[in-house]
């Protein structure tokens, strides 16, 4: 018999991967413990659980194939359109590759997840252990979901295989058997988790009811709306035939309709907004011991992603303060730091376009809004915009404060009037192309105290409320065939909006809208405020393909900074860096890399990108087609177990 190598490691695995821990943060697996002697009692299922929460992709994770690299690749949406690193996955230049180390990962720990459950249906006490249990099935449904958005069908793990086993030498089983997999272990959560609650752990970074609820919203969601947009069976052509490529399209008893699956996403989402458990993170929106609080008010969004200590920013919040986070995974300065270099990698730099689609506080986008200044002078662009753009983006000569080794910036408490010109100050740098000249300060600490890479501590967050009601106004418009109430959108979407400064979207808003030559639209709207709420968060490559619109979506160039608008220089070709008065642009790096047409989008209310700004990928490296909707399966693993058939034109 053929060895399957990554699988059969899987079985060969005597040893359970747990941990006794004193402390939720410290987690380390105990190698000398056995399945046999362990899980003897709740403390030592509850400590099973917890090494669970620890394997997922968050700041580096716990082994060498979820490291720091394959981690950025995949969460900060690298290659899409909103960020300008580039990822040959999403510009659609790569191709199959022996191996894939987020498919074998998934299955390493998929492995944890069954042994938990397994060795809870043979404890004599079900209940005691429901919560650890009701742990697992969320965790099992986790990387099911995971690998179900990067390969569509998968072969099920639902026990621990061994070696003769249809997980090991069987085919895929269709997409719609897993998201049925994935449903039903979802709602065992729910069913088990009835004491795990926000309320029972403190939100403490533990998975609890509101969480396994809130991840069920967002299942439902993705799912029915990939149905909707791409076809279901064999008119979705990522699914193959089962025969001679894909997964198949076998279809369980009861499978739930694109009704369904939007229904539920709207049902669960409300349960979760209405409950009252969670509220936007509004927090740092003055700064009374700051003698600059104009610099620090309305950038609660910052620091929602960048809570550490009280002295990592302003007004003296601590991550007690944010009661945002739905499930997070927690960090801090002693037992888990984390390891990425998040601060000097910045890295969610913005393209031009997700600059542009931020909106004017009148709800309008600026090609149409008659707030928005142009690009011409000193930073005009940002004036009279959503605060989530410049809570993000500094603007050229602004002061910042903090980022320890990675800036020393002003201390708050400084009088700026007290300093240098050259002080502190963010400057572009346009004098090679190896900058576009944009940035992205999301998940970038201020704390002063951090002198050396990888030592932020900030907790990384995989749902929160603001997604919450993103989902549920979403699900209600496509349930509305394009329409939704004021009402709806005053529940949900408008009050992500009023964290941004941005005016509600209402009817009166979209027939201004109209009026003014754009034609905006409710779902265009929804679409657009996910991509600015959840910009660098991992959403954005599994939201363009479950929408149907990838191809066009990430067809075009990726561009920084305007240097040039409407045949007139920008300000910045004669900008000079404050430290060295040099020129901060170069134009002879740039001769062949400066957008020449106008790039329009998917949607006609996004601004177009016009000639003149710098191009960080060029059109013709954009090839991402239908295939790219699902990545290959590692070729080894197919050359190992031919019933493993490879995704459709790979």
């Amino acid at each position: 018999m053929k060895t399957n190598k990554f699988l059969y490691a899987l079985l060969v695995a005597s040893l359970v991967n747990a941990s006794c821990i004193d402390d939720f943060l410290n987690l380390e697996p105990l190698d000398s413990e056995t399945e046999a002697v362990y899980f003897q009692t709740l403390e030592q299922f509850q400590a099973a659980a917890d090494n669970l929460h620890t394997n997922i992709y968050a700041w580096q994770a716990n082994s060498s194939n979820a490291s720091a690299n394959n981690t950025y690749a995949i969460r900060f949406d690298y290659g899409t359109d909103l960020v300008v690193t580039a990822n040959s996955a999403v510009s659609g230049t790569n191709a199959p590759g022996t191996t894939d180390p987020y498919y074998s990962q998934e299955y390493t720990w998929l492995r944890s997840c069954n042994q938990l459950i397994e060795k809870g249906n043979e404890y004599a006490n079900p209940d005691e252990i429901a919560g650890p249990v009701g742990q697992a099935h969320f965790f099992r449904a986790w990387h099911h979901f995971f690998l179900l958005q990067r390969f569509g069908g998968v072969p099920l793990m639902l026990y621990t295989p061994d070696v003769n086993s249809d997980i090991v030498w069987g085919p895929r089983n269709s997409r719609y058997e897993v998201v049925k997999a994935i449903l039903d272990d979802l709602d065992t959560a729910i069913a088990k988790l009835g004491n795990t609650t926000v309320a029972t752990t403190n939100n403490d970074g533990h998975v609890t009811l509101e969480a396994a609820k809130a991840f069920k919203a967002r299942v439902c969601l993705y799912e029915g709306t990939w149905e909707k947009y791409n076809g279901i069976g064999s008119a979705d052509p990522t699914n193959g035939d089962g025969v001679n490529s894909g997964a198949g399209t076998a279809m369980p008893d009861g499978y739930p309709s694109v009704t369904d699956f939007l229904t539920m996403a709207k049902n669960l989402s409300d349960e979760i907004i209405s409950s009252g458990t969670f509220e936007l993170f509004e927090g740092v929106e003055q700064a009374p011991a700051s003698a600059n609080p104009d610099l620090y008010a309305h950038k609660s969004y910052f620091y929602l992603f960048n809570l550490e200590g009280s002295d990592s920013n302003p007004a003296g919040l601590s991550k007690a303060d944010n009661k945002e986070a739905i499930f997070r995974s927690v960090y801090d300065h002693t037992n888990r730091k984390s390891n990425m270099n998040l601060t000097h990698t910045e890295p969610a730099k913005m393209t031009r376009k997700l600059i542009d689609m931020y909106l004017c506080t009148d709800g309008l986008p600026i090609h149409v809004s008659p707030l928005f200044k142009g690009y011409k002078e000193l930073n005009a662009e940002f004036e009279n915009r959503d605060y989530r753009l410049l809570a993000c983006h500094p603007k050229a000569l602004d002061y910042v404060w903090g980022w320890g080794k990675y800036g020393t910036g002003a201390d708050y408490l400084t009088d700026l009037t007290s300093l240098s010109a050259n002080q502190y100050q963010y400057c572009p740098n346009l004098l090679s192309n190896s900058s576009v000249g944009t940035r992205g300060r999301k998940f970038c600490t201020e704390l002063s105290t951090v002198t050396s890479e990888g030592q932020e501590a900030m907790d990384c967050m995989h749902i929160r409320l603001a997604e919450m009601y993103l989902i549920y106004a979403e699900a209600t418009c496509e349930l509305g065939n394009g329409q939704i109430s004021d009402a709806d959108l005053d529940k949900s979407l408008n009050l992500v909006r009023a964290r941004g400064g941005v005016a509600p979207l209402n009817a009166a808003l979209i027939a201004q809208a109209k009026a003014l030559g754009c034609d905006m639209s409710y779902l265009g709207e929804i679409r657009r405020e996910r991509a600015l709420e959840l910009y660098g968060e991992g959403f954005r490559v599994a939201d363009v393909c479950r929408w149907g619109i990838a191809e066009q979506v990430f067809g075009t160039e990726r561009c920084g900074v305007y240097v040039s608008y409407g045949g007139e220089d920008t300000y910045l070709a004669d900008l000079k860096n404050p430290v060295t008065n040099q020129a901060v642009y170069d134009p002879s790096v740039w001769s062949d890399n400066i957008e020449t047409e106008t790039i329009t989008y998917e949607d006609p209310a996004y601004t177009p990108t016009q000639p003149g700004c710098l191009i960080a990928e060029k059109k013709a490296n954009r090839r991402f087609a239908k295939k790219n909707y699902l990545q290959p399966i590692p070729t080894d693993e197919i050359q190992l177990n031919p019933q493993l058939l490879q995704n459709p034109e790979w």
